[in-house]
């Protein structure tokens, strides 16, 4: 067995313990997030049938995946990284789920992409729980007018919300807040939890965990 596939099935066990544990009705989701890997090192995953793959930029997801998308017809690739709006029609493209929905001129523009390409993206949209400066995202207080905005005025596929909370903060804290906010709008996806954090989310209720370091180790800039 590969060592990143046993990494993987490692962080899989954990998640079903801690959801059989608790008597959860959902267990996460595992999105192994590749940026900075090439293809031959996931390639493993791919081929056990892992699905669910994520990528912060376009240039690298377009190129990393086109083909492979192709061959491997259920993988469901998620863009987890600030998306352009000037890039938005090769993302709809390309991506299945957009994780970092985060003004009303993006917004906009995806819905216009998708009218034009006739295709239906699944997004979150990321909130900025702690309203820091250098992170984008919604604030918690404007929150339901922006969602109300995407799916009343632009019928917008919105699934759920996103956060990644500050370094120096209580996760769990986070993860409470943003689940409450998406149990006020009614919506059933949570998008939280990385690899140092990941078992505060599933125990708070994430859907979707976004997890590099812990499988595929430490990444190289590029």
């Amino acid at each position: 067995m590969h060592s990143i596939l046993e990494k993987l099935n490692t962080v899989k066990d954990k998640v079903n313990e801690i959801a059989k544990e608790k008597q959860l009705k959902i267990v996460p989701k595992i999105i192994v997030v590749t940026k900075n890997f090439p293809l031959n090192k996931i390639k493993p995953l791919i081929e056990a049938g892992h699905i669910y793959f994520g990528e912060n930029k376009l240039q690298e997801a377009e190129d990393k995946w086109s083909e492979v998308k192709n061959i491997y017809k259920k993988i469901e690739l998620h863009m987890i990284g600030k998306l352009q709006s000037n890039k938005v029609k090769k993302a709809v493209r390309i991506f299945d789920y957009i994780h970092s929905l985060d003004t009303k001129k993006l917004a906009l523009k995806i819905y216009n992409i998708e009218k034009e390409l006739n295709k239906k993206t699944k997004l979150f949209i990321q909130v900025n729980l702690a309203e820091e400066s250098q992170k984008s995202g919604i604030s918690l207080n404007e929150i339901d007018s922006f969602y109300n905005y995407c799916t009343q005025e632009l019928s917008l596929n919105i699934i759920g919300l996103m956060c990644i909370p500050p370094v120096s903060s209580n996760s769990t804290k986070n993860f409470i807040l943003l689940k409450q906010a998406a149990e006020r709008l009614k919506l059933n996806d949570l998008s939280m939890g990385m690899s140092s954090d990941y078992e505060d989310a599933v125990l708070n209720g994430s859907t979707y965990l976004r997890l590099g370091t812990i499988i595929l180790g430490e990444r190289k800039t590029i």
